[in-house]
């Protein structure tokens, strides 16, 4: 069956109150916590297949995407970036979409039109986005998931309002015009420390299934903090050896205390440019290392 630019299962699933879950790469997918926790998630939960675009070329460029060559029994076979749909069923609704989304290089109200379209289909009650973002903030504290919500408010949303503007990803239309058709929409975003710049932060991810888990009340063994532990541990080590970062580190965590002590107020005290500077330095060493 096909639903806007996606070709969607048959039968079509029963959903009831459903609430869709993203993520999307590579905007807002910093040390891949969305794409972790969605994954996560959606194992748990044994999600299934619900669709995925007809003809992804007609958004995405495959020279940016590139699409991945494979060997199976002697065949060669192409496997093309796509943006893909599951779906999970639970005993007591809400029941689950969950969105692997890909931002397009072309015709961009059009995508996000069409996973609206989706969505809508579905009656979907609410559409969630996940990721991460780079800042200024330090690995030894909590870190800070900030999120906005439009719409009616949602009793169980209780995440610090992001204060961001500056560019942004054509995808944010999908929950502008949800929330203008009546879907509660949001975002929920973990702030990771920018010195430690991790391919995949396991940190981030935990983070936000805590999150996850506590709106949703998932399974407590969702959330295994362990492994970012032992990354962060060597981030600690890393940073011990650099003398310079060592007040950069404290300067953070007071600003941290400071917004932490202020919870609620629009941002938190600014950085000086040259400890931004020496953060992004910093961040292209670890990240390289």
């Amino acid at each position: 069956m096909r639903i806007g630019a996606f070709d969607i299962t048959d039968p079509l699933p029963a959903l009831r109150e459903p609430h869709a879950i993203a993520m999307l790469r590579p905007w807002v997918d910093v040390g891949s916590v969305g794409s972790l926790a969605l994954t996560a998630v959606e194992r748990r939960l044994r999600a299934r297949d619900l669709g995925k675009l007809h003809r992804p070329g007609t958004f995405f460029d495959f020279t940016r995407y590139r699409p991945t060559l494979t060997h199976h029994e002697g065949q060669r076979a192409i496997t093309v970036p796509n943006s893909y749909l599951y779906y999970a069923v639970r005993e007591a609704p809400p029941d689950f979409i969950f969105l692997h989304l890909l931002e397009p290089h072309a015709l961009g109200e059009d995508y996000a039109e069409s996973v609206l379209e989706v969505l809508m289909h579905f009656q979907v009650k609410r559409y969630m986005l996940l990721g991460g973002m780079y800042d200024a903030v330090p690995h030894t504290r909590p870190l800070l998931v900030t999120g906005s919500v439009q719409g009616k408010p949602g009793s169980a949303m209780k995440l610090e309002r992001s204060t961001y503007e500056g560019p942004t990803t054509i995808t944010y239309l999908i929950g502008q015009l949800g929330a203008q058709q009546g879907m509660e929409t949001a975002s929920m975003i973990v702030h990771l420390p920018q010195y430690a710049q991790l391919e995949e932060d396991y940190s981030g991810a935990a983070r936000i299934l805590e999150t996850l888990r506590s709106i949703y009340g998932l399974p407590g063994a969702l959330v295994d903090p362990k492994r970012g532990e032992e990354q962060y541990r060597e981030v600690s080590l890393a940073v011990a050896s650099n003398p310079r970062l060592k007040p950069v580190i404290a300067q953070l965590e007071a600003d941290y205390d400071a917004r932490a002590a202020r919870m609620g107020q629009e941002s938190s005290p600014g950085l000086s440019p040259e400890v931004e500077n020496f953060l992004r330095e910093m961040g292209d060493k670890l990240g390289g290392s």
